[in-house]
């Protein structure tokens, strides 16, 4: 098995009528976002749950890395939801809320 340390696993999914690839999150990411779904449903605020979405993204789609704060703001809201909902899901953790809910 030590030669499956670092393999990453991607798939492909729908964003905005397109594809993205999206990354298996390793058990370290997963305990960050975790931290991070956390303190966006301690926040209770509404930027709070859009800086959620925008650090999940950057965690798990490597395109998602180079965009700015404001680039996120472009996004319908909606869109931004539901990839986050397949990332926590492809990640094993379709049980954890990203909106708060």
């Amino acid at each position: 098995m030590k030669h499956l340390v670092g393999k990453v696993i991607t798939k492909e999914v729908s964003f905005m009528g397109d594809t993205v690839q999206i990354r298996k999150l390793s058990v370290n990411e997963v305990l960050t976002v975790q931290k991070i779904v956390q303190k966006a449903n301690k926040a209770k605020g509404e930027e709070a749950q859009i800086i959620l979405l925008q650090d999940v993204i950057k965690v798990a789609v490597p395109e998602a890395q180079e965009l700015t704060n404001e680039d996120f703001k472009t996004f319908p809201i909606g869109e931004l939801s539901e990839l986050t909902e397949s990332i926590l899901s492809f990640a094993g953790l379709s049980g954890e809320s990203a909106t708060g809910n």
